[in-house]
């Protein structure tokens, strides 16, 4: 104890001096637009830069499994293009290139960094703004939803994991298109709350839950989970439903990121009706 007082009171001015300069730049960092965006950008880049050493540690080791899933992967969507080739030839189609556009394009990106024990679960990713990437992308893997894109330095993006509160997905149920709002329940990595639903429209255990297409980020159909169990709370009009994920987010190693070219341009259409 003694040796601690003596080390504090030898290099107490140093210790000082390190505390007002830690203040300092807290103040700057704070109440300074310009010098905000750059600190948070750099840090972006160098704990993305720890996440990254750490993942490809961490990839070596599950090379078989990554590469018996990327395996099963092509061979579905294999199937996939050779169904769509087949009715192409059965059923052809002409339709003028502007209306065939593709809406969304899709960027691969590896998982560095990932959570599912706290109550606001982050990811980040290996790609960033020289990537294409911007805030408000989906998030998507093979088996589903991932989350959404909330902020990017040049090489590493961070975003909103579906297991955290603050993130709303619209969703539906399949087979009767009944449209809701999907949180997470804030309890277990691999469920979540169907909202909104009203107590008249039929649901099943089983039934299953998708994007509805109802926001500017994800397209239709992306696959959710499937309803786990439900109830109708006394008093109210709307079901209390638990849907299983389909994605695993404890086994998260590549993902891909959604761009929504029509954004801009949707956005720019709905602010009109603001006010009205």
């Amino acid at each position: 104890m003694r040796s601690l007082f003596r080390f504090l009171l030898r290099n107490y001015f140093v210790m000082m001096f390190l505390i007002l300069e830690i203040i300092s730049v807290i103040l700057i960092v704070s109440y300074n637009n310009y010098q905000r965006v750059t600190f948070i950008n750099s840090s972006n880049n160098l704990v993305g830069s720890i996440y990254n050493r750490f993942s490809t540690l961490d990839d070596y080791f599950s090379l078989g499994r990554t590469n018996a899933r990327l395996a099963a992967e092509n061979a579905s969507l294999r199937k996939q293009l050779q169904l769509r080739i087949a009715l192409q030839e059965k059923y052809p189609v002409n339709r003028p290139d502007t209306v065939d556009a593709p809406a969304y394009y899709f960027t691969s990106a590896k998982v560095i960094s990932n959570s599912v024990n706290k109550q606001s679960n982050y990811i980040s990713l290996n790609k960033g703004s020289r990537h294409g990437i911007k805030p408000d992308m989906g998030i998507i893997d093979a088996d589903g939803v991932v989350g959404v894109i909330t902020s990017v330095s040049p090489n590493y993006s961070t975003g909103l994991s579906l297991l955290n509160r603050r993130l709303s997905i619209p969703a539906k149920i399949t087979k009767n298109n009944a449209f809701g709002a999907l949180v997470w329940d804030g309890e277990h990595y691999n469920t979540a709350d169907l909202k909104e639903i009203p107590f008249h429209i039929m649901v099943n255990v089983g039934d299953t839950v998708v994007t509805s297409g109802y926001s500017n980020i994800f397209p239709e159909g992306i696959m959710i989970g499937t309803i786990k169990n439900y109830d109708v709370e006394s008093g109210t009009n709307f079901y209390n439903i638990k849907v299983e994920l389909s994605t695993n987010f404890k086994t998260l190693k590549y993902v891909e990121v959604v761009k929504n070219t029509k954004r801009a341009e949707l956005i720019k259409l709905e602010s009109n009706n603001v006010g009205e």
